[in-house]
């Protein structure tokens, strides 16, 4: 029995481990490439997407794409993307970011959790701005309300610093990340813009935008602007 344990902690271990390893550019484009999916095919469902309202309030908005390399690791979870800001009538260059921990679950050996978080004003952004920091704790986050307009949501909502969203078997709806920490993910800012840009200049907007974040940040620039 022993042995089994053993077997299946390293097999565990061999999953996760991936999802541990530093970015290279081609993670990060293959993020970049998910995250647009993810938020074209939310934002595209009528009625039961992000509220319009929402959108177009935003001061950052994070994508996390759902990925089965993201798996199980003892007990947390964990998982990769991105997050752009308005800059004015324009959105920022993408950083990326890492959260973990948390109850949502990332799904082993079944189908991914891709989130989405919606950063309502600056003092989201100072947080998203630190080292890192944990959503309902460091910062006021509920679950976000669903449709094409935010309608009869709750002062939670409305209040709330972060918005969260989840979909997972096609299923889209708000959700609550209570206790995951949100953090930069350094190794991919790096991967993608050179060991001297910051988090704070990619979403100060003072970094320019690559090229294949164009597709992504015209999408969101789409809905978002109204």
């Amino acid at each position: 029995m022993r042995i089994h344990y053993l077997i299946c902690a390293s097999l565990i271990l061999g999953l996760a481990l991936p999802a541990f390893a530093g970015s290279t550019r081609n993670d990060d484009l293959a993020r970049i490439a998910s995250a647009t999916d993810v938020f074209h095919d939310i934002v595209d469902t009528p009625d039961s997407s992000i509220p319009l309202d929402v959108i177009q309030s935003a001061a950052c908005i994070a994508i996390i794409p759902g990925d089965k390399r993201f798996a199980f690791f003892f007990g947390g979870q964990y998982g990769k993307g991105l997050v752009t800001c308005r800059v004015g009538q324009r959105w920022s260059a993408p950083a990326f970011v890492m959260i973990s921990g948390g109850s949502f679950g990332f799904q082993f050996g079944g189908s991914s959790t891709s989130l989405i978080l919606v950063f309502r004003n600056r003092d989201g952004l100072k947080q998203l701005l630190g080292d890192k920091f944990k959503i309902g704790g460091d910062a006021t986050a509920a679950a976000g309300p669903i449709g094409r307009h935010v309608g009869a949501s709750t002062d939670l909502e409305l209040h709330a610093e972060i918005l969260t969203y989840s979909r997972s078997r096609g299923i889209f709806a708000g959700i609550s990340l209570n206790g995951a920490v949100f953090e930069p993910d350094r190794d991919g800012d790096v991967a993608m813009y050179g060991p001297s840009v910051h988090t704070e200049q990619i979403l100060n907007g003072k970094v320019a935008a690559p090229q294949p974040t164009e597709s992504l940040l015209s999408e969101i620039k789409k809905y978002a602007l109204g």
